[in-house]
């Protein structure tokens, strides 16, 4: 095997034996070119582990699980794989399925896939210089990402892939029992106090006071904001929509929330998330954006209220998992706290559209 280029990760790279094993898959999966060359792993996410990687002539990226797999990492990976067999003949931008290997059994036990590289950039990490200082980027961006997210209203939810995928009865009723029981279990940990209780009962009682009494089922990334978006080069579309290990069937109307409650411009530690774009041009407001989705959706917007809120409380207690997980030793200490100021940002957020409401 070549020698590889790994940049630093809070996962170790993996070893050589690892990769030789990764090859001889390939070889077993007639991925055309031989052994794995110009290897480098991408950052951008907090968990998970991705490889990029050349085989003949083809870029390529292996996805696989944190070092220290959780007991549902490798059903979420699974998850995945269905849901990119679903999008395959969609106009949804997405990286193509080259193949999955869902026993993982060359890499001791992570399910993984492999997947075409995508040809962009993410607009959170750095912008490429000729965009950098475009003062229609941040409109265009704006555009792009609820462009994408109408396309990924398109897709049939009942697409067999996705067979099992989401239980649609009871799915609103779920969600904040759900939640609450996640952040429920972070109190057993050694060291952990939250700074989320006053806010989060506030936010769980508006939300089950409030709950829609019905949705229109489709399909739902479950994680949809700009730091899963990988844009064109030319920073006019979306190339990809990436990481979905949170996919369901569910309400599209949630990933519209996800996208509003992460938005650039309340001022706060989540902005840090796209601290990038403040050196493009002026970005859309939220309520731009929920004006350019209202003219291009029939969807009724009449509860988008309810989705950003849920969206803010869900992400909060996920990005705060990562803070139990740092204070276990699972996640480095520095990405621990910054989650746990993110987790606080956006339960104040959520609060915030309460009051703009009430």
């Amino acid at each position: 095997m070549p020698p590889t280029t790994l940049a630093i990760s809070a996962a170790p790279p993996p070893t050589p034996a690892d990769l030789e094993a990764v090859s001889r898959w390939l070889d077993e999966q007639g991925v055309p070119g031989t052994g794995m060359r110009d290897i480098v792993e991408l950052g951008g996410g907090t968990q998970n582990v991705m490889l990029r990687f050349r085989r003949g002539d083809r870029a390529l990226v292996l996805r696989r699980g944190p070092l220290h797999l959780r007991p549902d990492t490798n059903d979420a990976i699974r998850r995945e794989v269905r849901m990119l067999a679903a999008l395959r003949d969609s106009a949804v931008p997405h990286a193509h399925l080259v193949a999955a290997c869902e026993d993982g059994a060359p890499l001791g036990g992570a399910a993984f896939y492999v997947m075409d590289a995508v040809d962009g950039f993410n607009p959170t990490n750095e912008l490429p210089k000729h965009l950098a200082g475009d003062p229609t980027f941040g409109a265009r961006l704006g555009g792009a990402a609820v462009e994408a997210l109408l396309t990924l209203a398109t897709v049939d939810p009942a697409h067999p892939s996705l067979d099992g995928i989401g239980r649609t009865t009871g799915y609103l009723e779920r969600q904040v029992p759900r939640w609450l029981s996640e952040l429920a279990k972070y109190a057993s940990v050694p060291g952990y106090a939250s700074s989320l209780d006053g806010g989060v009962e506030t936010v769980t009682g508006w939300l089950e006071d409030r709950r829609p009494a019905t949705f229109t089922p489709g399909v739902v990334h479950g994680d949809f904001h700009l730091a899963n978006l990988m844009c064109a080069p030319d920073g006019g579309r979306v190339a990809a929509i990436v990481d979905w290990e949170m996919c369901t069937v569910g309400e599209p109307l949630l990933d519209f929330g996800w996208l509003l409650s992460t938005w650039p411009g309340a001022g706060d530690s989540v902005d840090e998330l796209a601290a990038p774009l403040r050196r493009a041009g002026a970005l859309p407001t939220v309520d731009d954006l929920i004006a350019d989705y209202a003219r291009q959706s029939s969807r009724d917007l009449s509860n988008l209220a309810w989705y950003r809120v849920l969206a803010a409380f869900k992400l909060s207690v996920i990005l705060e998992g990562t803070y139990v997980r740092s204070l276990q030793g699972k996640a480095t200490e520095v990405m621990g706290q910054k989650l746990h100021r993110y987790s606080v940002d956006l339960i104040a957020r959520a609060v915030a559209v309460i009051e703009a409401g009430s």
